[in-house]
């Protein structure tokens, strides 16, 4: 797993053996940046479930000026700040070892407005509704952050529009897929 784009360009980048990540692949990722490319500059970026952080750190190598990584598995996010030194890319980061939803309640009140929020929660298992239903109401985020989830193919998102939120985009690669979701305009 490498940096494909931007100041860390080519750097690679470790991952945590043992554990139950599934870093997102060069190719997936490739796809999902050049999508959101326009996006990036001068942003402020949320990580959730943030695994070995490959996510958030092209995010800053491609223009975001802060990331925040949530990552509940303490060997995991040490793996994120080691590649965050190797990226040189630390100071424009945070690195929460916490659950979540924990870790999003920490955030608030703190200054912090997410542009865009990207989750890859464990499959099948709802977290991704979780976390959706948590940042509904939440100053967290705005009325153009877009919200980017990596699930199963199978994953159902047909609750989104009962949270405020609608679906913009589907995209959808051999055995998963990234859902790109915003708020509802009020």
């Amino acid at each position: 797993m490498r940096v494909i784009a931007g100041s860390a360009r080519r750097i690679q980048l470790k991952t945590v053996e043992g554990l139950d990540t599934r870093p997102t692949t060069d190719r997936i990722k490739e796809t999902l940046f050049n999508m959101i490319q326009n996006r990036l500059a001068q942003t402020s970026f949320l990580d959730c479930f943030a695994g070995s952080g490959g996510i958030g750190i092209e995010a800053l190598s491609r223009g975001a000026s802060q990331a925040v990584f949530i990552e509940r598995e303490r060997d995991a996010a040490e793996c994120i700040r080691r590649n965050l030194k190797a990226t040189r890319l630390e100071e424009k980061a945070l690195v929460m070892t916490c659950d979540v939803l924990a870790g999003l309640e920490r955030l608030e009140g703190k200054g912090y407005c997410f542009d865009t929020v990207f989750m890859d929660p464990p499959y099948n298992m709802e977290w991704e509704r979780k976390v959706l239903e948590y940042l509904k109401d939440s100053p967290l985020i705005h009325e153009d952050t877009l919200i980017i989830v990596e699930a199963s193919k199978e994953t159902d998102f047909s609750y989104v529009e009962n949270n405020g939120f609608y679906i913009v985009k589907n995209k959808e690669y051999k055995t998963n897929k990234h859902v790109f979701i915003e708020k509802e305009a009020k």
